[in-house]
């Protein structure tokens, strides 16, 4: 199937606004005129609680995961170099799509949900190591913000000194880089609230209003 369609197609998933759509047609509200103004499951969390956040969560990590399955659509061969760098390209479409989403105005979350769900398609193994970083930090300093950049620079530490073996090829471990420069850009807000002590922690154990 031509390349060029299925890039388009990965970016229109990745595009879905979920948590637009459930705060407009379940709540009422518009979730990127509350809290930190993010389209994303963590500001879906801090404003319409658990339950409304697990389900955005889980629907943008499978936006990434499905993007990088139209992969086997394509005539390459499944664990080849081409396969895996067609895996990459669509992954990043998505994500693309989600933090700048053409169903909601360009204006979408920052990624994070739909990056994992894509690590999570081509190596679930990375993916699991990156969810204990991630719930080690939280549970140590209750900051989505910075559990979500510990493990974003975690994700090319993995790559290149740890699973080098299972991800071999250039492209994934560039992107494994710039994914970490990526997520600490767009954290750049959080950063300096967390510097200021602004910045709020989660509650481990929350019930929904």
């Amino acid at each position: 199937m031509n390349i060029i369609f299925l890039l388009t197609l990965a970016y229109l998933i990745g595009s879905i606004p979920t948590a637009v759509w459930v705060s407009k047609r379940i709540y009422g509200l518009d979730i990127r005129d509350h809290g930190s103004g993010n389209a994303g499951a963590t500001n879906t969390f801090r404003v319409l609680g658990k339950k409304a956040g697990i389900g955005v969560m889980l629907v943008d990590m499978l936006k990434g995961f499905a993007a990088v399955y139209l992969s086997y659509l394509s005539m390459h061969s499944p664990g080849s170099e081409q396969m895996t760098n067609l895996q990459v390209g669509l992954g990043l479409c998505a994500v693309v799509g989600h933090i700048f989403p053409i169903w909601a105005g360009f204006r979408g979350g920052k990624g994070i949900a739909t990056l994992f769900g894509m690590i999570l398609a081509i190596h679930p193994i990375v993916a699991g190591s990156l969810v204990i970083v991630f719930l080690v930090m939280l549970f140590l300093t209750r900051y989505v913000s910075l559990s979500s950049m510990v493990a974003s620079v975690a994700f090319p530490v993995l790559i290149l000194f740890i699973f080098k073996d299972k991800a071999p090829e250039m492209s994934y471990k560039l992107f494994a880089i710039a994914t970490a420069c990526m997520v600490v850009l767009t954290h750049h807000k959080n950063i300096s609230r967390l510097i200021a002590g602004n910045e709020s922690k989660v509650k481990l154990i929350k019930r929904d209003k």
